[in-house]
């Protein structure tokens, strides 16, 4: 198995969040759900995949990996490019600040 980081992980998850319609108008916002024994990635491709993961290996699988910041934003641009945004994303109500509303 290849190794994986984090940031890998959690951006793909997001992918398959955007791909369920979480951000679509007028929907609520729902949480994503995680297993700890997989590993997603954002291929060289652009595409995602998710893989089953072992115990051998584990260190491989962390050394090098960083922690995603709370308060992270993914996002695929127009030109199809997987973005991130550390900052704010919400108004002080709560609302999404950069939805069609």
């Amino acid at each position: 198995m290849t190794c994986i980081s984090t940031k890998t992980v959690l951006t793909v998850a997001i992918l398959a969040g955007f791909s369920t319609g979480a951000l679509a108008q007028g929907a609520a916002p729902t949480p994503w759900e995680l297993k700890s024994d997989m590993g997603y990635a954002y291929g060289r491709d652009g595409k995602t995949l998710a893989y089953k993961l072992g115990t051998n290996n584990a260190g491989l699988l962390l050394k090098g990996a960083k922690k995603v910041p709370k308060g992270t934003l993914f996002f695929i641009g127009q030109n199809g490019q997987l973005y991130m945004r550390s900052g704010p994303y919400l108004e002080g109500d709560g609302k999404f600040m950069f939805g069609s509303e």
